[in-house]
This record gives C-alpha cells, sequence and structure tokens, in this order.
C-alpha cells in the first residue's frame, strides 16, 4: 500500500527536525509526525462540520502521553494504562494552547481541536519544542483558517553562553537561566522561563535570541505550507447585524465610561451588568429578538475593551485610577494560625493569597511516576481558587487546569531559594488559598508563599515577589502603555498578562500570555523593566513583615536528625522484613526513619528526646570500632578463656584472658563478674566483625 509519504527535514541546533506527512490519520483536517532526535509525536488537527451555538470561539487542545513511548508499564497495580494526565502534560498542553490561540479569529464557532500524541520520547528531550512546532505545521498545512505559523524553542544560559535547544543532561543544573519562548514571526506570544536570578538586561539577550530561532523555525514550515498545504475554509464569523450595533452605540452613549472607570472591581462589575441587563430591555422594547439580544455581548465586550485601550494608551488612564506605573495598596501579615507551621496573608488590592506551608519528614516527599519523570519532590506548592474567590458559586472538583499552572508557576518561582536536602532534610508543601482575586492570583501566591516559608522557619535563600503586567497596544508598533500591577478588568479587555517574579537581585520566573498576535522586543523590555521596580516595592512589604526565616522551626513540625552511613550497612539498619528499623521506631517512639539509597538517614521525632534516642540506636547499628579506641560496656557473659562485653546493642567483644591483666590469671571470675561495667580498650576488629579488648591496657593509658 502508498502511504504517499512526504518528509521534509532541517537540521536544527545540531540535530534534525523532520516532519513527516502520510496517509497516517487520513481523517483529520491534518496530521503531521514529527521527529527530532529519537522522540516523535503525532499532532492532528479536526475542526467541525457545523457551527456551534456558542458566545466563544471553541478551541480545545489535548497533550496525550503514551507509557509505550518510553518503554515503561506503569499505572496502578490494577489498571496498567493511561488514565487522568499527568500535571507534566497538562502544562506542556497549555503552552501549545497559549501560543496557537491568539491566531484564531475569536469569532469563528467551529470546534477546532488539536491533538499532540507522543509516541516516542527520549527522555534527555524536551517534548515542548516537538509538540508546539509538529502542532503549528499540522494547523498551518490544514483547511483550517488560522493566522500562523508559530514556532517555539528553548534557549539556555550556562557558563556565560546561549544554548539553544540543548539536551536535558546538558543543563541538568547550574543554568543562570532556561526559557520557552514561542510566538509567529517577528514576535513573542508565550513565554515559560525560570532563572537563578539573572538581571533583566541578561533574560532580554535570551529573548532576543528566540525570535531568531522562532523566525527560523517559521520559514521552515512556510516552506511547507507552499507545498502541500490546503486552501483555508471561508467560514462565515459570528457578527452582528450593522442595525443592531447602531442600536446599540446610541444607547449606550456616555454610559459605558462611567462604569468602567469605577474604583472596586465589585462596584465595575455591577455597574456593567445593570448596564447589559438595561440595554437587552432596551433592544427588546425595541423589536429585538432574543437570539440576537443573546449575540450583542461581543459586541458590548468589544466597545468597553475599546474605551479602555483608548484610556490608557491615550491619557494613561486606568480602569481603577491608577497610574500606568502604580502597584495597588499592598498588606502583608504571618502568623495567623495556631496550629499550622507556617502562614502568611499577602493582599494586593482585591486579590488575596492565604499561604499555609507544613513542614514534613523526608518519607512524606512526593512520589512521582510519569512517562517523563519517575522520581521524588520535596517541595510542592500547590493552588486552589474556589468560586467564592470572584464571587460567584460552583462546585468544587478538585484541580483543573488553572489550578495546575498556576500552582506550577508559583512553585518554579520559588524552587531556586529553596534550600537543599543536605541543608534542610525536610519535605515542604505550600498551600495557596485564594480568598479573594482581581488581577494575578499566581503572583500573590508567591508573595503569600514567601511569608509561610519564612514563618515556619524554612532558610529559605531569599525572599521572592511577584507581579502580573497588563498591555494595551494600538495598531502602531510604537503605540502601547505597559500596565503595572494587571488587575481583572485589564486582563480581561487587555493584550496580555506577562508575569514576572524574583528576589531583589534579579527573576525567578516569567510566564507570558497575549490576546494579540504578540510582542516586540521593545515591549518585553519596557515590561521587564516596570516589573522590576514594582517588585522591589512589594519585597519591601514581605520584608516589612517577617525580615528573615524565623530561625527555629515550629514546635508542632517534627524535629529531624541525620547522618551518613555506608550505604552497605543500609541492610543491616533496616533489617529482614524491616525489623530492626520499625524496632527502632516502636522502641523509641520516633515518627520515621528514612533512609536514601546513598546511605542518608533521616531519623525523625517530636521532640528531641525521642528524636535523640533512635537517632543514637541507628549510630550503634554502624558503628565501626577503631583500633586503639577507649569503649564501655557491661560483662554480658563469662568464659572459660575470656568475658564478652555489650558495647551496644548491636557489637559486643572479647576480652581474652590474656588481656584481663598483667601476670597470670588462674580464672576468668577473679578479674571481672558478670553485670560488671568496665573500661577497655580494642586491640584488633576483625574483617568477619568481631572485635578484640584488652582490660590491661587500660593500666598503660
Amino acid at each position: 500500500m502508498d502511504l504517499h509519504k512526504q518528509e521534509f527535514s532541517l537540521d536544527y541546533a545540531g540535530r534534525t527536525l523532520k516532519f513527516e506527512v502520510s496517509r497516517l490519520a487520513e481523517q483529520a483536517s491534518a496530521a503531521v509526525l514529527g521527529t527530532y532526535g529519537d522522540s516523535t509525536v503525532l499532532a492532528t488537527v479536526v475542526m467541525g462540520k457545523k457551527d456551534k451555538e456558542s458566545s466563544y470561539f471553541p478551541l480545545t487542545v489535548d497533550y496525550e502521553e503514551r507509557f509505550y513511548a518510553v518503554g515503561k508499564i506503569l499505572g496502578s497495580r490494577f489498571v496498567r494504562r493511561e488514565g487522568k494526565s499527568s500535571e507534566e502534560a497538562v502544562l506542556s498542553g497549555r503552552v501549545i494552547d497559549r501560543t496557537i490561540r491568539p491566531l484564531f479569529d475569536g469569532r469563528m464557532r467551529r470546534d477546532v481541536q488539536v491533538v499532540v500524541t507522543i509516541l516516542s520520547y527520549d527522555e534527555d528531550d524536551d517534548l515542548d519544542f516537538l509538540a508546539l512546532n509538529t502542532a503549528s505545521t499540522a494547523l498551518a498545512i490544514s483547511d483550517i483558517p488560522w493566522a500562523g505559523p508559530v514556532a517555539g524553542v528553548k534557549i539556555v544560559k550556562k557558563d556565560g553562553a546561549l544554548i539553544v535547544n540543548p539536551k536535558n543532561s546538558q543543563i541538568a543544573e547550574g543554568a543562570t537561566f532556561q526559557i520557552f519562548a514561542a510566538g509567529p514571526k517577528d514576535r513573542i506570544n508565550m513565554i515559560e522561563a525560570d532563572g537563578l536570578e539573572p538581571a533583566e538586561a541578561e533574560v532580554l539577550t535570551g529573548f532576543e535570541q528566540a525570535q531568531k530561532e522562532i523566525n527560523t523555525l517559521i520559514e521552515f514550515q512556510n516552506s511547507i505550507v507552499a507545498k502541500i498545504g490546503k486552501p483555508k475554509q471561508k467560514i462565515v464569523l459570528a457578527e452582528l447585524d450593522p442595525a443592531v450595533k447602531e442600536k446599540m452605540v446610541s444607547f449606550l452613549n456616555g454610559k459605558l465610561e462611567p462604569a468602567i472607570y469605577a474604583a472596586t472591581k465589585m462596584e465595575h462589575e455591577a455597574s456593567l451588568a445593570k448596564i447589559a441587563a438595561d440595554l437587552n430591555e432596551h433592544l427588546r422594547a425595541d423589536g429585538v429578538d432574543e437570539k440576537t439580544i443573546k449575540a450583542t455581548g461581543d459586541y458590548l465586550e468589544k466597545m468597553i475593551s475599546e474605551i479602555v485601550h483608548s484610556g490608557a494608551i491615550t491619557s494613561g488612564k486606568r480602569p481603577d485610577g491608577r497610574g500606568i506605573e502604580e502597584v495597588r495598596e499592598l498588606h502583608a501579615q504571618v502568623g495567623l494560625l495556631k496550629r499550622t507551621h507556617g502562614s502568611g496573608l499577602f493582599i494586593r488590592g482585591n486579590t488575596q493569597s492565604l499561604a499555609l506551608a507544613t513542614i514534613g519528614t523526608p518519607g512524606q516527599e512526593q512520589t512521582i511516576e510519569t512517562m517523563s519523570f519517575s522520581g521524588k519532590k520535596r517541595f510542592m506548592l500547590h493552588y486552589n481558587f474556589p468560586q467564592y474567590s470572584v464571587g460567584e458559586t460552583g462546585p468544587f472538583r478538585g484541580a483543573g487546569r488553572r489550578e495546575i499552572g498556576h500552582g506550577a508557576l508559583a512553585e518554579k518561582a520559588l524552587r531556586g531559594m529553596i534550600p537543599t536536602k543536605e541543608e534542610f532534610p525536610y519535605a515542604v508543601r505550600v498551600v495557596s488559598e485564594i480568598t479573594s482575586s482581581n488581577g494575578s492570583s499566581s503572583m500573590a501566591s508567591v508573595c503569600g508563599a514567601t511569608l509561610a516559608l519564612m514563618d515556619a522557619g524554612v532558610p529559605i535563600k531569599k525572599p521572592v515577589a511577584g507581579i502580573a503586567m497588563g498591555l494595551m497596544s494600538a495598531n502602531s508598533e510604537k503605540d502601547f502603555k505597559v500596565l503595572t500591577d494587571l488587575q481583572g478588568a485589564e486582563d480581561h479587555y487587555g493584550d496580555m498578562d506577562f508575569k514576572v517574579a524574583g528576589t531583589k537581585e534579579g527573576i525567578t520566573a516569567i510566564q507570558l500570555d497575549v490576546k494579540i498576535m504578540g510582542l516586540t522586543m521593545e515591549m518585553v523590555k519596557t515590561t521587564l523593566e516596570q516589573a522590576r521596580k514594582a517588585r522591589l516595592q512589594i519585597l519591601e512589604v514581605i520584608t516589612a513583615a517577617l525580615p528573615a526565616p524565623r530561625k527555629e522551626i515550629s514546635p508542632l513540625a517534627p524535629l529531624i536528625m541525620s547522618v551518613k552511613i555506608d550505604p552497605a550497612k543500609i541492610g543491616a539498619v533496616i533489617g529482614s522484613g524491616g525489623k530492626t528499623i520499625n524496632g527502632i521506631i516502636e522502641k523509641t517512639g520516633c515518627i520515621a526513619i528514612d533512609i536514601d539509597d546513598d546511605g542518608l538517614v533521616y531519623v525523625s521525632g517530636k521532640d528531641k528526646e525521642t528524636t535523640m534516642a533512635a537517632y543514637n540506636e541507628v549510630l550503634a547499628i554502624v558503628k565501626d570500632y577503631q583500633v586503639g579506641e577507649i569503649v564501655e560496656g557491661n560483662i554480658v557473659k563469662i568464659l572459660e578463656f575470656g568475658a564478652i562485653v555489650e558495647l551496644d546493642a548491636n557489637h559486643d567483644g572479647m576480652i581474652h584472658v590474656s588481656e584481663l591483666k598483667d601476670g597470670f590469671v588462674k580464672t576468668v571470675g577473679e578479674v571481672v563478674k558478670l553485670g560488671d561495667h568496665v573500661r577497655v580498650k580494642v586491640m584488633k576488629v576483625e574483617p568477619n566483625g568481631k572485635i578484640g579488648l584488652s582490660l590491661k591496657a587500660m593500666g598503660k593509658v
């Protein structure tokens, strides 16, 4: 059978990027098999056959991991198949969605679904590069109306040099920053970045390099489109009757601006809701049918957006009356709750994050087993966004894409400031409860989490703060205003949500979403400069509430003592079937004893007494006695040729009759008796563990 295979290749960053189009998935609108190195993904795009009754463009992006891609059989003991998407898959799907969505006409009402399936995966690769570029190529060659292509690339700075699309092993540690940036030609419209406090100017060089690489990859995609691209379908866009538009403009004349420019979110929303209700009644009385009235929402939103844009660009006017670079009122507080290990409340305007920190034993680290990662995670940050935070009702259904994405961003912003396991051998979990939201609750979570961690006594390296920046732009590249401290209305009607987190010295995380085609480098530079000023202002408020981490951890948290042992002795500490280690826990009353494969032992207890008792038990098991060492113990057995001394619970030694005292010894009992406590010197330690002791040598000490 002829599969009509067509292949397109580009030598890129030391490997071959190959796109293959054939009869594979031939019933989709378009399908592309993308390969880079040893990793392969299948990207398919499908558009529905008819328009939906919807008030928004129905786009879905699904990122499907397959365990066979890495030769693993994963899942629970009883369900050996893929289930709910991992957090990594959700985040990768969001990267694709956030990049391609701004290039669709929002007036489309046809279902569009993009599915990326991972078929083969080299765990040394970053799949986001391959997945995004393959999905873009599929959309570009399809008949689906779209303003792409787009491209994405990873830029890493390490040892002073920028590296394009490095393998994971090349950047295992020590990178100054990592950027994944994407967008159409000459624009960046999506960013995921983290860093070890690089300066803004340094990060900007990474974006400039990324833009060059994006343009190269788009040229490659355009060459494919020129050869096999399908003509785009002509789709009827949701458009309101011009006569109805005129009725709306006439009725709303002079009414919108007072409602838009309100001091608080609640006043803003209430005023606009009343105007919308009055408008609907007016149109209804004027004979407009209900279906059309329902469709007026988009045009009303457009009218409000134009007012918000014009006010910001022409006169620096913002909905809540602030200046362009003005941060809303700030509040920071710690130690709110008595039984939590650490708590912090951070408020910025109407946005509130109540963050709670919990310190646990090493055994409470999260065990993760996914297609791309198997191991443990000791720092976790989780984000909850209940409906009441925006004055609405709704069910609680666990973490969705929003909660996962916002939590991951805040976690990334703080991860580099968490002490190493050797410095602080605890598992750490922070939960940010958003109790009120009006813009950038993820960056409020960074601030709240910093407060909670310091309140719990976690010795973070430096406090971290975050701020979200907005944009109002006109047709001209030069005609724009960057808004410091983005609030809800500006996010809804504006052009971008550019989040920047960092310390006083530099950046730790960046995330960008846009509603326009993308940002120019001038826009990116301006945003970073304004964000730095705001971050420093917020850090002053945080450190005024608590200047540094508390010197002691919460008395409610477990006490941990650690010791490094010979890995060959791990078995002795654990014992057959865990008998020894469980016996120590039961005997001493400690909470847990956790052992890493490299021999690091962590003993956890509720207080110093129980922790020390268990710690000493472990030391006794693994102790290596040295020749010449002075030790103590009780005589536990008398033999004809010597006496046995119990040195600890796991070691004993023998004093041979010749080592009891100088001169002739008729019987052992004339020198020592059962139960005597003696101080002796270690004379020999045999390979089989037998220890020879001397009592007479003590007279010469």
